[in-house]
């Protein structure tokens, strides 16, 4: 480990962004994201878990759900392995949140609902074809106007993969914010061209000396969790070329891939609960049932 903490763990993603701590953080980098289209100035943290619209309905877990100060609802992901039907989820969890928006009993309902984004740091590439492109800012649109036929819902994604930047390239500040996304836990000090205020923030809470011994279990634990992940899908990779032709064989290697996973959830939480942390705090963390967590 570097001198500043990985932010695309699990952990660390929700001590930057997550809770009143980061509440400014996030703030200032949805209103950078959005440049001027609109500004937030407050933000209230809601649950992470939505029902379906039955009881016997899956539920769908966001890593941040807030309301802004206009009631706009803001789904905040940080995404680690790519999704073939990414675009497809995107639009399941924002038709969840519009969805919820339905007054329960109610007899008349005049579709007045709040405006609707979904935010995404997405450690992959969409398509599997390299790409310029690493920031997409998404609405319905008039194909042949071109104007705007829906405004109150996007999406906004940023592709750390197509983002090639060095620091002394910056200009934007969204350039800004990827750039640290992508490179901070690799750096020694804060660059010179990082010289906004909520960056010294960022990078002070990042500092791993200034961790607790508790966040740096917990930080430690994440960042495992995440190489454990890494090396999942490599080994899948690696095998999927010794083997050939994939066809006849995926439904295996997501099995596999699957059971990969959950072993090494499973091997994270009995680490935090040895290290004495809460069955909670290790359920939040790890995703976890406390079902599960309890049998370890």
């Amino acid at each position: 480990m570097g001198r500043y903490f990985d932010p695309l763990t699990d952990w660390s993603f929700k001590r930057l962004f997550g809770g009143e701590p980061g509440k400014e953080i996030l703030i200032e980098f949805l209103n950078d994201l959005f440049a001027g289209e609109k500004v937030i100035t407050d933000l209230v943290y809601g649950p992470g878990e939505h029902n379906g619209p039955a009881s016997d309905k899956k539920k769908v877990v966001f890593d941040l759900f807030c309301t802004g100060n206009k009631g706009e609802k803001f789904i905040v992901e940080m995404q680690r392995g790519r999704q073939d039907f990414f675009r497809e989820r995107s639009i399941f969890y924002t038709s969840r949140v519009i969805s919820d928006q339905l007054p329960a009993g109610m007899e008349h309902f005049s579709y007045d609902i709040p405006e609707v984004y979904l935010i995404a740091i997405l450690e992959f590439r969409m398509d599997k074809e390299p790409s310029e492109q690493y920031f997409h800012n998404i609405c319905l649109m008039d194909r042949d106007s071109k104007e705007i036929f829906y405004k109150k819902l996007g999406y906004k994604f940023i592709e750390l993969p197509n983002f090639t930047k060095e620091a002394e390239d910056l200009e934007t500040d969204v350039e800004k914010w990827t750039y640290l996304l992508k490179n901070m836990s690799r750096l020694d000090q804060i660059p010179v061209y990082l010289n906004k205020r909520i960056f010294q923030r960022i990078f002070q809470i990042a500092e791993i000396s200034n961790l607790t011994p508790e966040e740096q279990t917990m930080y430690e634990a994440s960042l495992k969790d995440k190489w454990d992940y890494e090396n999942v899908l490599a080994t899948a990779m690696r095998e999927s070329k010794l083997e050939g032709k994939l066809e006849g064989k995926l439904e295996g290697k997501l099995e596999g891939r699957l059971e990969g996973e959950l072993k090494a959830k499973l091997e994270t939480a009995r680490e935090m609960k040895a290290a004495g942390l809460s069955i909670s705090q290790i359920a939040q963390f790890t995703k976890l049932s406390i079902e599960e967590i309890n049998k370890l």
